[in-house]
């Protein structure tokens, strides 16, 4: 069970828990993240709540998308 903070919405919450599951190896670069339907399953949210936190990784950088196949880690930019 997840104990929820206050002073932030679920979606950067749950942003921030993927974030740290990509960082620990959980996901890897390439690899697909859980669907919108998956995280309405796992985190007991609402599915806007649950697009938000997609888009929210993806304007981060964190993640893309495939049209019809779903979202990916991410792989990390080569450092100059």
């Amino acid at each position: 069970m997840i104990e929820w903070r206050q002073n932030a919405p679920r979606w950067v919450q749950i942003a921030e828990i993927l974030k740290e599951r990509i960082a620990d190896g959980t996901y890897l670069a390439d690899t697909p993240l859980p669907s919108e339907h998956q995280l309405v399953a796992e985190f007991d949210v609402a599915r806007g709540t649950a697009r938000k936190v997609l888009v929210r990784l993806r304007e981060e950088g964190v993640a893309y998308s495939v049209r019809g196949l779903g979202t990916f880690v991410q792989a990390p930019k080569p450092e100059e």
